[in-house]
């Protein structure tokens, strides 16, 4: 159970840190080729361009993880527990639906790829494994949004203050 718990907490943490230190290296090894022998692969350039799409969705889920959107808070420091509870559930409840919605779809580019067997140019590997990202990404927000809406019940619940996550500016 402690593994579980170390996962669900650190999961996108290190997803991140693999797909940008993978694309860190690759891109490096191909601006040195391309620099020092005048040569560059297709496939350094496909594994920096679907580490960067790995990255973009796996972040967006650690975004709504953390409550690190976007957002206009000008309304929240007016409100009470209770209510600015209740607007977070409402927001999170619209990403929800926008979330399933997108995971359904994404998902569906994933099985007509695997249907007719599409490759990358370069790796030619099974394109699957790259349209991924966006149903796993969405997946990922989906497992948060629910863990969201438990923390935020509880926080409704017992009138406790709604967790914001951390702030850059104040």
């Amino acid at each position: 159970m402690d593994l579980l718990r170390k996962i669900d907490k650190n999961a996108e943490r290190w997803l991140l840190l693999t797909f940008y230190v993978m694309l860190v290296i690759t891109m490096a090894v191909e601006v040195i080729r391309r620099e020092l022998f005048a040569y560059s692969s297709i496939w350094g350039e496909e594994i920096v361009r679907y580490s960067f799409i790995y990255l973009a969705w796996i972040g967006a889920a650690a975004a709504v993880k953390e409550r690190a959107h976007i957002r206009i808070d000008v309304l929240m420091h007016y409100l009470g527990p209770r209510p600015k509870a209740l607007l977070y559930i409402f927001g999170d409840l619209v990403m929800f639906v926008v979330a399933l919605v997108a995971l359904y779809w994404s998902f569906e580019t994933v099985l007509v790829s695997a249907k007719f067997g599409s490759v990358s140019h370069g790796l030619r590997i099974s394109m699957v494994w790259f349209l991924m990202a966006v149903p796993a990404g969405f997946a990922l927000m989906v497992w948060r949004l629910l863990q969201s809406f438990l923390r935020d019940f509880r926080s409704l619940r017992d009138g406790t203050p709604v967790f914001e996550g951390d702030k850059l500016f104040d």
